[in-house]
């Protein structure tokens, strides 16, 4: 497994690179939200092969996939003709030496995470053939539950931003009446899923690091608490805050 990781390891940083190169460029580096779903697929299709591929790994690969497919699609089409993402905007007017500690602290750092983050899915696909178990029929209902939260609360929020009478106002419909983040919980759920694969593999469980990454990073760093940031202090978000949990449903 080592080897793949180093490998893969290179390929993040080409990757990375290539996506900070391409910012520059559009003068936006929030594309790099784009890039995120899609460097996952990059590092199942180039691990895919190591070894041997039964029904578990095609499966599992798949998962990745659409889930990295449909993260990309959605933020693409949600950016189209939008400037900067409000939290790279303000880095990028109080940063000093922007271009070199954006590099470094946004498209390098997004990097790392994400070969942390895809340490199950490199120790899936480089083990040996096995028989789908019940870890793995675990895992997969998680992510399915996890990816329908992530997707459902994605196009429930997609929809009342359409609306033009929605401008301005909290949505606290659907999904969003039993967590004020049902996408950020999603995500950070069918990792899980994923992780469960990786349990009966050699060391597979200590890729743990990876779910717990993804959690803790959608919980307490750069998930919930730049968006709630945003609408501090009104009287429509502190009412809404009162009455509904931050992450996990119903959970207070």
């Amino acid at each position: 497994m080592l080897p793949l990781v180093i490998w893969s390891a290179v390929i993040i940083l080409f990757y990375m690179t290539v996506i900070f190169l391409l910012a520059l460029s559009l003068k936006d580096n929030s594309i790099v939200d784009i890039g995120w779903g899609l460097g996952f697929i990059l590092i199942t299709l180039f691990t895919f092969f190591a070894a041997e591929i039964n029904f578990r790994k095609m499966l599992f690969s798949c998962l990745v996939f659409i889930w990295g497919g449909r993260l990309s699609i959605y933020i693409f089409l949600r950016k189209r003709w939008q400037e900067e993402d409000f939290r790279y905007r303000n880095w990028r007017n109080t940063w000093k030496h922007f271009r070199l500690r954006s590099y470094f602290q946004i498209f390098m750092l997004q990097g790392f995470i994400m070969l942390i983050v895809a340490l199950p899915i490199i120790c899936v696909n480089a083990a040996a053939p096995r028989s789908f178990g019940f870890y793995d029929l675990t895992g997969l209902l998680i992510f399915l539950c996890g990816f329908m939260f992530e997707a459902a609360g994605d196009r429930q929020m997609n929809r009342f931003k359409q609306q033009p009478e929605n401008a301005g106002r909290l949505m606290t419909t659907g999904l969003w009446q039993y967590t004020r983040h049902p996408n950020y919980f999603g995500e950070a759920l069918l990792w899980w899923g994923i992780w469960l694969f990786a349990i009966p593999e050699i060391d597979g469980i200590f890729t743990i690091i990876a779910p717990l990454t993804m959690t803790l990073l959608l919980r307490y760093v750069s998930g919930v608490p730049l968006l709630e940031k945003k609408y501090e202090g009104r009287p429509d978000w502190e009412d809404y805050k009162a009455k509904t949990p931050v992450f996990i449903p119903f959970l207070k």
